[in-house]
């Protein structure tokens, strides 16, 4: 923390770089390469300065430096960023200058870590940085930006006022122990709060399952028996010609994947090796990674051509048990319609099914829609919270367990010593999440910190 750090913060070969220089000696080392009006030292908290970059009376480059104060920077300390052409050349250069006088090369999240430290932020908003720079659609924008303007915080903040409150109503009558007559804390009351505060945290706990969806895409499988037009599907999907398409029965061996966004959310597909009964030893492998592929998609889309058996249906249902199932009809182009072959199998009744020409895109839009209702996903907003992280997620779930052991204390008549023992752990569970108040082990740290890039 006494070290003074620097780092690249824009890819390098664009129109501009940008250099992040934060720690105690941050203007003293910029006056020693920077030549502007007046002296540098003296810049004033929140300005713009425009100068250039010297090396031995040499001029490296134009560039333009912003001054910041500590405390009010991104880190909490005295902070700089100097902005010049994106020339390698000229970043490496500003970076070299900088090292000779007194900076060293900052580490992966080192900057948002020092924020962290210095109070900018708790540990829930740093990792949301992470999300935020990751984040790839308007859903995920989103859910990080929620955490990091303090949402999840503030929840959790009030969450730990409540258990503050019960700790310290048990705890008040250890201390009146010897008149056991004396009771400061309604067991009625405890307990109604207590579930309600277990309602809310199993809450919290449950989105972190759409948060990975969110996060890594919803994974959908695209499977059916041979040469019924999966590729071709994949491809108009992506709007790419990632896989290949052929004639031949058997041309996809293993599975296929890409993204695409539908309505602020990505969809992940997974083309898979077709359906059939096979003597080639590598096609059979590429049918087990199908079925695989099935199990780990929250949405198949089954691709027929024709009018499969009442077995293949029966299979099917079977194999998608309790995941969403498109049944997607293709090669209307060619094909006619004819629903007068469907069994009467009562569970087809509620199963979405659409009609397409994957060739000729036709009804790939509605299709598009379909994937989307499918999924789920409640509108979101900058104020809904989704955990995202395993290492939240954790802390919930620990927090849900003592809480248990609260409300079966309760309601089993525990002493209250017993009672606020295992509020204690809610708390501690509650405050590892955002870190505030406590001392966080570096190894805890390292863990959150190493995943960010460097210069952030």
């Amino acid at each position: 923390m006494n070290d003074t750090i620097c780092a690249l913060a824009t890819a390098p070969g664009g129109a501009i770089g940008i250099i992040r220089i934060s720690g105690p000696q941050s203007l003293e080392i910029l006056s020693h390469i920077f030549r502007g009006t007046g002296d540098v030292q003296s810049y004033s908290a929140n300005t713009i300065h425009y100068g250039h970059i010297i090396s031995q009376n040499h001029i490296i480059d134009e560039a333009l430096v912003s001054i910041f104060r500590a405390p009010h920077s991104y880190t909490g300390e005295d902070s700089t960023e100097i902005s010049c052409h994106g020339s390698r050349y000229i970043l490496n250069k500003v970076l070299e200058l900088l090292i000779q006088n007194g900076c060293r090369m900052a580490q992966p999240g080192e900057y948002t870590q020092r924020a962290f430290l210095n109070g900018k932020m708790d540990l829930s908003q740093a990792e949301a940085v992470a999300d935020l720079i990751a984040s790839s659609n308007k859903a995920t924008h989103q859910i990080a930006m929620s955490q990091l303007r303090g949402q999840f915080s503030s929840e959790l903040s009030q969450l730990r006022e409540q258990l503050l409150k019960l700790t310290s109503l048990l705890e008040l009558e250890l201390d009146f122990s010897d008149h056991e007559e004396l009771e400061f804390a309604d067991r009625n009351e405890l307990l109604l709060i207590a579930n309600k505060i277990n309602n809310r945290v199993t809450t919290l706990a449950h989105s972190f399952e759409m948060g990975q969806a969110l996060k890594n895409g919803i994974p959908v499988a695209i499977v059916g028996k041979t040469n019924v037009g999966k590729s071709t599907l994949l491809n108009k999907l992506i709007r790419d010609d990632r896989a290949i398409v052929s004639s031949i029965h058997g041309t996809t061996r293993d599975t296929i994947e890409d993204s695409i966004d539908i309505n602020g959310i990505t969809f992940r597909f997974i083309d898979t090796a077709g359906i059939r009964q096979t003597t080639d030893e590598v096609e059979q492998i590429g049918i087990t990674r199908t079925y695989a592929a099935i199990e780990k998609a929250q949405i198949i889309l089954w691709l027929i051509d024709a009018n499969p058996s009442e077995e293949d249906y029966k299979d099917m249902l079977k194999r998608t048990n309790g995941k969403s199932l498109i049944i997607v009809r293709n090669k209307i182009d060619i094909i006619p319609i004819d629903d007068t072959n469907i069994p009467s199998i009562p569970e087809l009744k509620i199963i979405p099914t659409t009609d397409i020409s994957a060739k000729n895109g036709i009804n790939i839009d509605k299709l598009e829609q379909m994937l989307f209702e499918s999924a789920n996903i409640p509108e979101l907003s900058e104020q809904d919270i989704i955990v995202t992280s395993a290492r939240q997620y954790q802390s919930l779930v620990r927090a849900h367990e003592n809480l248990s052991r609260v409300l079966s204390g309760l309601e089993s008549g525990f002493s209250g010593d017993l009672i606020s023992e295992d509020l204690r752990l809610v708390l501690d569970d509650l405050t590892n999440i955002t870190g505030q108040g406590r001392i966080i082990p570096n190894e805890v740290l390292g863990n959150i910190f190493t995943h960010f890039c460097v210069g952030k």
